[in-house]
């Protein structure tokens, strides 16, 4: 499966973006999804992830309570809806997707196999 990652920017903080990541390739439903991030200088972190039917999500604690995952299976996309922005949540957003992954380790890097080549989200201060 091929990952297409879209839709950052630069905002201020307190703002929101949504990013989207469309696939293509194989059956889309078959893939449980997820997204990452790098900022500079740091290793590349967890930020959400969705499973295949879209019922289950997991999310980083820096992120729960602003950040939403969620997928359309029909237009084969996951969209990552970001709201009340801080700079520390300045980084590279990748999205990321696995046929194997269960709840467990669905924040773990390693488990997911395509990745996309990432969006760079900006918050200002």
């Amino acid at each position: 499966v091929q990952l297409q990652a879209s839709g950052g920017g630069l905002v201020q903080a307190g703002g929101s973006l949504r990013l989207s990541c469309a696939a293509s390739g194989r059956t889309f439903s078959r893939y449980s999804m997820g997204w990452f991030r790098q900022a500079p200088e740091k290793e590349r972190e967890f930020v959400a992830a969705i499973k295949r039917s879209g019922g289950a999500t997991r999310y980083a604690d820096s992120v729960k309570g602003r950040f939403t995952i969620s997928r359309d299976n029909a237009k084969n996309t996951v969209y990552l809806q970001m709201n009340s922005l801080k700079p520390e949540d300045t980084a590279i957003y990748y999205c990321a997707a696995d046929e194997s992954i269960i709840m467990s380790t669905m924040a773990v890097e390693n488990q997911y196999a395509y990745w996309g080549q990432g969006t760079q989200v900006t918050v200002s201060s």
